[in-house]
């Protein structure tokens, strides 16, 4: 996610999301609700606005991660924002790894993924693999301008 300045701001779809259907969703409804969620902080931000398809070519350019830029993005005008109550995450125990629970009893993504799957070519591990190569990107540095700095452009309806 992006800010382009105080009443904008626009969501990559990163290649290998593949869910269309979040932006056919849009096209039918574009009024969306988002919430950001910060690992150690209690708060969450809440955003409420208008979306739409952007196609822009420079703006698409400005959201590339390691020369992979989508094909499409959201933006999103901005029509309310706040702070959300942290008294759901405090409850919850969510950033209290302590209370999480054992990782052993759960299903790893591997069993989900071959239940699901079932690949036939290739064993569950070399499957994962490959698609972890494809479709995932590792961020390097602080991003493509430098030291962390975006520019701002403006979001025109697809």
């Amino acid at each position: 996610m992006r800010v382009l300045d105080e009443r904008h701001l626009v969501i990559p779809d990163r290649p290998g999301n593949k869910r269309l259907d979040g932006l056919r969703n849009l096209l039918a409804n574009p009024h969306v609700g988002l919430i950001f969620l910060i690992p150690g902080r209690e708060e969450t931000l809440r955003v409420n606005g208008r979306a739409l398809i952007v196609r822009d070519e420079d703006v698409l350019e400005s959201l590339a991660v390691r020369d992979k830029r989508p094909q499409v993005a959201i933006g999103v005008e901005v029509e309310e924002c706040f702070f959300h109550c942290p008294k759901a995450f405090r409850r919850s125990q969510l950033w209290e790894p302590e209370a999480w629970p054992d990782r052993s009893v759960l299903p790893s993504m591997a069993c989900v993924l071959y239940e699901k799957l079932k690949p036939a070519d290739k064993t569950l591990e070399e499957y994962l693999r490959d698609r972890r190569r494809r479709h995932l990107h590792r961020p390097r540095g602080r991003g493509r301008n430098g030291a962390g700095g975006h520019r701002q452009v403006r979001v025109h309806p697809a």
